[in-house]
C-alpha cells in the first residue's frame, strides 16, 4: 500500500496512512515522507509497533544519527537504552519510575518548557522521531508549535529587525529558568552556549520560520534583560493557540517533526505511572551561525 498523508492542522501537522513502518520502507514512501515533512513540519504515524532497532533503521531513512553525548546529566550507567536512542521517560535504568526528587527528573522537566531539540549544539538537530512504548493514561500531550506560520505572523517591520540577529542556546538557561542550578563544573563546561540564528530559512521550501527554544537566553550585542524580555514576547506571539497542535498519544503511536520549523513541549501527567517514549534524532547540516572564538 502507498502512503497518504492527511493535513490535521489548518496550517501544519499530517497523519500518514498506509505504512508499516517495522518493514523496509520503498524508494517512493520515502520520497512522498520526505515531501510531507518538509511541507507540514509534523507527521503522525499510528500503531506503528516499533523495537528500538527497528526505530533507528527507519530513522536512518532520512539521515545521520545524532550523537545522544552532552545533553543530559544521566550517568552512562544509568542508561537503559543502546547507543543512538535518547531516553525521554520517566524511569530509571530499571524501568521504574523516577523518584520526584531524582536529578534527572528534575533535570527532564526542562522537557516541559518550549524547545527545540538540541539548539543547545553547535549543528542543531534536524529531525526527531518519538515511539511511544507505554503512553500516560492521564495527561501527557505534546504540543508543537508552527514556527513559520510564527514568523509569517509579524510585521514586516518586526521581521527586518529580527532577521540578522543571533542567540545564546544553552541548557544552563532551560533549566535555570526552573531552578535546577546545582550543576557540577564538568556539567557547566559541557553545556556553555553556543550561537544560532533567530531567523533561519527552509533549504527545501525557502519558508523563514523562528528559530526560538527555551535554550535562547541572550541575544548578541544586547543587554541581557532587554534580549530575555524580547525572547519571551516572541515565544508569546508563537505559541498563540493558532499555531499550536496538540498530539494526544496513542500506545505505539510515532510522530516525527522538523526541529527547524517547530517548537514543542510535553505536558504534565502523573509521574507514579510508566511513561516509556523513546527518541531517535537526526544530526542537523551545518551550524546556523559563526561560533564565539575560543
Amino acid at each position: 500500500m502507498t502512503v497518504s498523508i492527511r493535513q490535521i492542522h489548518p496550517g501544519f501537522v499530517g497523519e500518514a496512512s498506509g505504512l508499516d513502518l517495522a518493514r523496509p520502507l520503498a524508494a517512493t514512501d520515502r520520497a512522498a515522507l520526505q515531501t510531507a515533512i518538509d511541507e507540514l513540519a509534523v507527521l503522525v504515524f499510528r500503531d506503528q509497533r516499533l523495537d528500538d532497532e527497528r526505530q533507528l533503521a527507519f530513522t536512518r531513512h532520512f539521515g545521520e544519527i545524532e550523537h545522544g553525548a552532552g545533553g543530559h546529566i544521566a550517568k552512562p550507567e544509568q542508561s537503559r537504552l543502546d547507543p543512538g536512542m535518547i531516553d525521554v521517560s520517566n524511569l530509571d535504568q530499571d524501568g521504574r519510575p523516577l523518584a520526584r526528587d531524582d536529578r534527572r527528573r528534575m533535570f527532564n522537566l526542562g522537557n516541559r518548557l518550549w524547545h527545540s531539540d538540541s539548539s543547545y549544539r553547535v549543528v542543531p538537530a534536524k529531525y526527531s522521531l518519538l515511539s511511544a512504548r507505554t503512553v500516560a493514561r492521564r495527561g501527557g500531550n505534546t504540543e508543537f508549535a508552527d514556527m513559520r506560520a510564527a514568523y509569517d505572523g509579524l510585521d514586516a517591520a518586526t521581521q527586518a529587525d529580527i532577521d540578522e540577529l543571533v542567540c545564546e542556546h544553552s541548557l544552563l538557561h532551560s533549566r535555570g529558568a526552573l531552578g535546577f542550578t546545582e550543576l557540577s563544573a564538568e556539567e557547566r563546561a559541557m553545556f556553555r552556549p553556543v550561537r544560532q540564528r533567530l531567523v533561519r530559512r527552509h533549504p527545501a521550501t525557502g519558508r523563514k520560520s523562528l528559530f526560538l527554544s527555551a535554550h535562547a537566553g541572550a541575544i548578541i550585542g544586547w543587554p541581557v534583560p532587554e534580549a530575555r524580555a524580547f525572547l519571551r514576547d516572541l515565544t508569546e506571539h508563537a505559541t498563540a493557540p493558532p499555531f499550536v497542535h496538540v498530539h494526544e498519544w496513542r500506545p505505539f503511536d510515532l510522530v516525527m517533526w522538523d526541529n527547524r520549523q517547530t517548537m514543542h513541549r510535553v505536558r504534565r501527567f502523573d509521574e507514579t505511572e510508566p511513561r516509556d517514549m523513546r527518541r531517535t534524532t537526526i544530526a542537523g547540516d551545518a551550524p546556523t551561525a559563526p561560533q564565539a572564538p575560543g
